[in-house]
């Protein structure tokens, strides 16, 4: 593999990085889990959208730049570099998105792409039901054809970004005497239609960073299909794979937090307090992972652009990023020792309680995503060839 920038990629790297250091909030902005930093957020991407970086890989007509995915690699890592804010819309833009792409229709396309990619709509992933967790052939909401409308009927909770979002796009049974994974549907759902209800989850900390959502006889046009009827199962996968495989999680997301994670160790070993001398090893280690996720990633974005797809080994690398970040998380409290308890608010903090809020977050990895159990399972079964029990 060739690891070395042509003329031209050099160039874009600088582009982004004067722009993203002359445009990026110097203030950390709120929550995207509160309705204030929700639309500060949407604010945000809008600026990205009108600077030609919102969505760098995706065509100019729907909204993107029309660069490929090597070069949405090289503005990632600028994008963490310059300390940029979270991707409010990223169920949109970095799942839903390319799946629009992949099997959408030239309307579907036109329709959504663009008002995804600048953020004016934003989305929510519809995947649980109370049933149906990593499960998700269990499926139990109903969809069923009334015309040139689905009738929705049932569930979803655990829907990311769902107290704000928009639109929420999953997979419901259109065939009622269907099982597992035949008989889904995947469809887009405007959270405004009636016979919707939307309920915010609060977390611990008061935040409404999920919603579990109502269906009762909601109609929604047949059009908001996307892809086969009956065939949801395998649209679904394609999303999936963006999720676990590529996506929703770039390399420079984890080379950020390698970086800081080193930089705590030099400072915490330069302050004088005692550092146990195996947590260099693991600091080294981390380091040494995040650069190894990075390297992989650029060797599926080759396969995908000599046509190439993500197949199975998808959750190979859901498995891994998602116990890298926990381990690089949970060896950072380790470093900062009685100080790691204190909450980003309190006065004393500085920026420690970020590493607290993101451990928080990282034990959620190995679950969001497909559990790694289940992941686990893929790869016995579709990377290795082991037999069902």
């Amino acid at each position: 593999m060739e690891l070395t920038y042509t003329p031209e990629q050099e160039a874009f790297r600088k582009e982004a990085r004067t722009w993203l250091e002359a445009n990026a909030p110097r203030e950390k902005l709120p929550s995207f889990d509160t309705k204030e930093g929700f639309e500060a957020h949407r604010e945000w991407e809008k600026k990205l959208h009108a600077g030609g970086f919102a969505m760098v890989p995706w065509p100019v007509e729907y909204g993107g730049r029309g660069a490929n995915l090597l070069e949405w690699l090289i503005f990632e890592e600028e994008y963490y570099r310059a300390g940029a804010p979270g991707r409010v819309n990223q169920n949109g833009i970095f799942l839903l998105g390319p799946t629009i792409m992949e099997v959408g229709t030239p309307e579907q396309k036109k329709r959504f792409l663009p008002k995804m990619a600048s953020s004016e709509e934003v989305w929510a992933q519809g995947w649980s039901e109370p049933n149906a967790g990593s499960d998700m052939a269990n499926i139990q909401a109903t969809a069923i054809k009334d015309g040139d409308h689905f009738v929705i009927n049932g569930q979803k909770t655990w829907a990311s970004r769902g107290a704000f979002a928009h639109w929420l796009f999953g997979m419901f049974r259109s065939d009622p005497d269907s099982s597992r994974h035949k008989g889904l549907t995947f469809i887009l759902v405007p959270l405004d239609t009636p016979g919707i209800t939307v309920r915010p989850i609060e977390k611990l900390n008061h935040k409404k960073a999920f919603a579990e959502v109502f269906f009762d006889d909601a109609r929604v046009p047949i059009e908001n299909q996307l892809g086969e009827e009956g065939k949801g199962w395998d649209v679904a996968m394609a999303t999936a794979g963006f999720e676990r495989g590529l996506m929703l999680r770039s390399p420079a997301r984890f080379q950020d937090t390698a970086r800081k994670l080193v930089e705590l160790y030099k400072q915490t070993v330069a302050s004088g307090v005692y550092v146990a001398p195996e947590l260099r090893d693991t600091v080294a280690r981390c380091w040494m992972d995040a650069e190894a996720y990075t390297l992989n990633t650029y060797q599926t974005v080759s396969r995908l652009l000599a046509g190439g797809k993500i197949g199975a080994e998808a959750s190979l690398n859901k498995i891994f990023w998602s116990e890298l970040d926990l381990k690089m998380h949970d060896t950072a409290l380790k470093l900062l020792g009685h100080r790691a308890e204190l909450l980003p608010g309190a006065p004393a903090a500085g920026d420690v309680g970020e590493w607290l809020d993101g451990y928080i977050f990282a034990l959620a990895g190995p679950i969001y995503a497909g559990t790694n159990e289940i992941q686990r399972n893929i790869i016995a079964e579709r990377i290795l060839g082991m037999p069902r029990k």
